[in-house]
Formats: structure tokens, sequence, C-alpha cells
């Protein structure tokens, strides 16, 4: 792990970048992407010309930009749409409790993006196969390994929970060989038709929480529509998480 005064040289680098990019600073408010007063970062503006870049909601310290960069850019044969900046407080996922909320103070900054994909065999004119929300937290001090431990702890007490339509089921497992620690959790509730109502069998989706040195990323994978995601993705997914939180960490 790199030591804080690396961390400190490399930070001025996004700085720049990221104002030349359309990018936003923080807010020097104490906002770590929700928390437990629901607080999050917003959506930044961008133009015409230059990418979606996420706001950045800085909390403490000087200043961390989180680059467009450090999220998750998925292989063409995947790709449907350019993701795009959203809240992180609806990008965080929620079981039985706010278990993915950052709820520490080490918290630097927060960030969080949306964006869909598709099957590698997908015609262009189909919908989305599934939706990616995406937050990634930077951390100082010990703060991205306790951020783990504690979702860790808190995902392995909930084993289930009542939503409308019935019982959510959750497992969690580590995913060995993913950054420098992770853990994958999937979620099972009772499928739903489009418009809501009660259908046959389950729907499935996945939450990935991914360390990467002083970063964290959680991703929430779920199904276009309140479809099934693909079990099979979940390395794809980890591996593109990884190789966007490294190029910016390391």
């Amino acid at each position: 792990m790199r030591t804080p005064s690396r961390r400190r040289r490399m930070l001025g680098v996004p700085l720049l970048v990221t104002a030349l990019l359309a990018g936003a600073c923080g807010d020097g408010g104490g906002n770590d992407g929700g928390g437990n007063d629901g607080g999050a970062a917003g959506t930044s503006a961008t133009s015409a010309t230059t990418p979606a870049t996420p706001e950045t909601s800085q909390s403490s310290g000087g200043p961390v930009t989180i680059p467009t960069s450090a999220f998750v850019d998925l292989p063409p044969e995947l790709r449907k749409a350019a993701a795009q900046p959203t809240d992180a407080a609806d990008a965080l996922p929620e079981l039985c409790d706010k278990e993915f909320r950052s709820g520490g103070r080490s918290v630097t900054a927060s960030a969080a993006m949306m964006s869909t994909y598709k099957l590698p065999k997908d015609p262009p004119e189909n919908v989305p196969y599934g939706t990616l929300h995406q937050t990634v937290f930077a951390f100082e001090g010990t703060g991205a390994a306790d951020y783990l431990r504690r979702v860790r702890g808190a995902v392995a007490d909930c084993r289930s929970f009542q939503a409308s339509g019935g019982t959510v089921t959750v497992v969690s497992r580590p995913m060995a060989g993913t950054g420098d620690e992770a853990l994958l959790v999937t979620v099972s509730r009772p499928a739903t038709g489009l418009d809501g109502s009660p259908a046959q069998g389950r729907s499935t989706s996945q939450i990935l929480v991914i360390r990467v040195a002083d970063a964290v990323t959680v991703v929430h994978d779920q199904g276009w529509e309140g479809t099934s995601t693909d079990p099979g993705l979940a390395d794809d997914i980890a591996r593109a998480a990884v190789r966007g939180l490294d190029s910016w960490q390391r």
C-alpha cells in the first residue's frame, strides 16, 4: 500500500485533468456518499465536447478528485451506453439496512456513475441486459479496510428480509484474487413483471465490493426491468472495476 505522502503527491494530478475534462470540485462539507444523514455526491454538468465526469463529494482534508477513469470501463462487447454521473445515495444498494453507506469520517471523497450493458451477441436494437450503479469512495488511513470489515459484518447479519412481494435472501462470499480484497453479494427476490406485478420464479442481482489500496468501489449489478443478472459476468465486472481503481490508485 502507498505511503500517505505518495497519496498526497498523486492527488494533485487528477485535479488538473478533471478541470480540463469538465470535472467538479469537492464541496468541503463532510459528505461521505451517504453516511447516516443520507447525503451524497451530486451530478456534474458536462459540455457537448467532453465526456460525462462524476462530481466528487469531498468530506475532509485537502482536495481529492475521483476521475471518470476510476470507474468500470466494460469491454466493447458488453458496452451498451456510456456511463453517466448519478447520485451516490441512489447508486448504493440497501438490504436490511444501510449496509453500504460509509458511516465514517475517514472518507475523503465519493462519486457515483450509472451505465447499461448488453450481452456480446445482443443486436443493437435490443434493450440493455442490465445496469451498473457504481460508487467509488476514497479513504485516508485505514478507512478502506475498515469499510470492508463493516460491510462484511453487516451483510453477514442480513441473511434475509421482507420486501414488497415476499422474502429477499442474501448470500455473500469473498472474491479471491480480486483487488486487495473483495466481497460478492448475491441478492434473490421474488420475480415481478414489467408492470411490477408478481411473476413466477425469482430474480437475482449482484453487489461487488472491492478494495484497491485506499479506495473502495461498490458496484450494484441489476438486470434490466427487474430481470436476473448473469452470475458469469461478475468476474468481468470485477476485473473492469479493479482496472479502474488500480489505474488511479497505483
